[in-house]
């Protein structure tokens, strides 16, 4: 994809604005998981954002060609899934630690990419992959013995999310920026209905991020759902326009601003302070991606 510069502003732009959505979703999220499941988060996340979306497409009809039914749904579905482990993580862990994790999802996209559609990676990119897997490393305390449920979860979710955001790259070609934020809506809030439906008669410590009953809300957490429901559905807007205009690695670059808003509001709501080695590993992540955009930009 030749990307002109007009095109890469308005995309650094929109993914700017994501990154601050998707921060202060991510505290949203926290406040809600000490009342509910993390399942539960998710469900709210979703259904409010499929009404916003549905509305839209009630005002302004959808625009697109179609074709591509299959990979429409796949995309929304590992999305969900990798919301699944993201939002335990946030629950479980420090806010900017979970959107750290989540935030390896453009190493993998270029990767995805690469395989996928076609886009190229030179040594330079490949080389800002291994300093991004480094970063991973020092994150996760280098032991692999040691790794927890969290550590798992965090990296698989970069996974999901970078293969979801390469979908995008294809569908954008068939399908209106609405229906593919509509396609995961919609996947996200009928699979938690399923899944609380089934936690009701099964539970499990090892599938917990997957599986946990219904709580019924209070009545404070109504405002918290919908400050979550409409920041989340106004990030995954702005997230999917700024990767359709520019290629995966330059886009995800700029994605890398939400680790700093999410330190900031994860201290606020109470989070210690990144250790010195969790820092250097979250530099060594955002120089991969710089590393990787950069290279790609200027072939």
């Amino acid at each position: 994809m030749n990307t002109t510069n007009e095109e890469l502003k308005l995309a650094i732009k929109y993914m700017l604005l994501a990154s601050l959505l998707f921060a202060f979703t991510g505290a949203f999220a926290k406040i809600l998981s000490q009342s509910m499941s993390s399942v539960e988060v998710v469900f709210f996340r979703n259904v409010t954002g499929l009404i916003i979306v549905l509305i839209s497409v009630y005002k302004i009809p959808l625009k697109q060609n179609g074709g591509k039914p299959f990979l429409l749904f796949l995309r929304g579905f590992i999305g969900f899934i990798a919301l699944l482990m993201y939002f335990y993580n946030i629950a479980n862990i420090p806010l900017a630690e979970a959107q750290t994790f989540a935030k390896t999802s453009p190493i993998f996209t270029a990767i995805f990419a690469y395989i996928f559609i076609k886009e190229k990676l030179s040594l330079i990119s490949w080389g800002g992959v291994l300093v991004g897997f480094m970063g991973i490393l020092f994150i996760t305390g280098f032991d692999v013995s040691t790794l927890n449920k969290t550590d798992y979860l965090g990296i698989l979710s970069g996974v999901g999310a970078g293969l979801a955001y390469t979908s995008i790259r294809e569908l954008k070609n068939y399908y209106d920026t609405r229906a593919i934020v509509l396609s995961f809506m919609t996947i996200g809030t009928i699979g938690p209905i399923i899944i609380m439906i089934l936690g009701e008669y099964y539970q499990s410590e090892t599938f917990d991020f997957m599986l946990a009953p219904f709580v019924m809300p209070s009545y404070n957490d109504i405002y918290i759902i919908l400050g979550l429901g409409i920041f989340a559905t106004m990030s995954q807007l702005s997230m999917t326009k700024a990767y359709s205009l520019a290629k995966g690695g330059i886009v995800g670059t700029i994605g890398y601003t939400n680790i700093i808003f999410s330190i900031f509001l994860g201290y606020m709501l109470g989070d210690s302070f990144p250790t010195l080695v969790v820092l250097f590993g979250i530099l060594l992540i955002v120089i991969s991606g710089i590393i990787i955009s950069y290279n790609n930009k200027n072939k």
